[in-house]
């Protein structure tokens, strides 16, 4: 099979792999598109050793089943999929508790697992979930990206989620903002520093978009709302912008840190304290979360004209041009294969 292959840190080409064989409860699904995520990009300008090489990348997928292993049932055959990123146990804690992203034994595709920026990739078949008919390949490779943004909304101890705002307008920051409007019915304010990004967010029905280099953020929300937001999200992860997350929420506001920017960083704890804030980490989205966001794509009109859709012959360059992310090289989307 074709893939875009991670041969070597800052290396990628097109190379020519046998094609997987399913392990008995898997089901090998043809890609129709896989999305190009920031956590990969980060891994691969920054030689992280999350993703080491050599490795097939791509954990946001849809495809169609092709084959099955001994124990599937042969109705998969056929079916059209949307995969999750996370591949969970089923018999931890974490999983008992429906915390499926959180699994003690995870496994990511493209981290742990061969990824889906190839052809073919093998699915457990207890992480597939339907891709339902109408609903674009580039839309149905949002899912997993979605999900994310789910997850980050329901973060924290409050109920308090009207007033939303959101650092970071990439598309991780942008499927947040989305899941605040459509799934919470929040109001919500999204900052960005390139203006291509925010032009997205406006696309996708966001009111409030806000230029971060020409704007306090914290005057702008509180001239906005007349108080601090009650939920916020750091889709960035630097240290201007974590400090800047926690200036942003309201006395008992939740402040969410999902961006991986940088890792170390000061953290001004009275901040925390005296304004009792509950800060939470945010990673991947559960299962359910995934279906939430499956379900959102299909009954629901969305704008993703901002997303560049590439070959898998052209690979390299979606990476490359993701990784300068300059002016309208928001989210790249490879089309791997003619499903629809």
């Amino acid at each position: 099979m074709k893939a875009l292959h991670y041969p070597d840190w800052q290396t990628l080409e097109i190379a020519y792999l046998p094609t997987p064989f399913p392990r008995s409860n898997e089901l090998l699904i043809r890609v129709a598109a896989c999305g190009i995520c920031g956590s990969e990009l980060e891994s691969f300008r920054n030689q992280s050793v999350r993703r080491k090489p050599p490795l097939i990348m791509g954990h946001e997928f849809c495809g169609e089943v092709v084959g099955t292993g001994d124990q599937v049932s042969g109705e998969w055959l056929g079916q059209r999929i949307i995969a999750h990123s996370v591949i969970h146990c089923g018999n931890c804690i974490a999983c008992w508790r429906g915390d499926t992203h959180l699994c003690s034994a995870r496994e990511l595709f493209g981290m742990h697992r061969p990824g889906a920026f190839a052809e073919f990739v093998c699915v457990p078949q207890h992480v597939a979930i339907p891709w339902p008919e109408g609903l674009t390949a580039v839309h149905a490779s949002f899912a997993e990206p979605l999900a994310n943004g789910i997850n980050a909304m329901r973060q924290g101890t409050s109920n308090r989620r009207g007033r939303v705002a959101v650092i970071g307008a990439g598309p991780i920051g942008l499927m947040c903002a989305l899941a605040a409007m459509r799934i919470f019915g929040s109001e919500v304010l999204i900052a960005d520093l390139i203006p291509e990004r925010l032009e997205a967010a406006k696309k996708l029905g966001i009111a409030h978009t806000v230029h971060s280099a020409q704007t306090d953020l914290v005057t702008e929300i509180s001239s906005l709302w007349l108080e601090k937001a009650e939920h916020v999200i750091d889709a960035v992860g630097s240290s201007r912008t974590k400090k800047l997350s926690l200036e942003m929420a309201e006395p008992g506001g939740t402040v969410v840190w999902l961006g991986l920017h940088e890792n170390a960083v000061p953290v001004e704890s009275y901040a925390i304290t005296l304004q009792q804030l509950t800060v939470s980490g945010s990673y991947a989205g559960t299962l359910g979360d995934l279906r939430a966001g499956v379900d959102l794509l299909a009954e629901t009109p969305t704008d993703l004209s901002w997303a560049k859709t590439y070959s898998l012959d052209r690979g390299e360059t979606a990476f490359r041009e993701m990784v300068e992310a300059n002016g309208n090289n928001i989210k790249g989307i490879l089309q791997i294969s003619e499903a629809s």
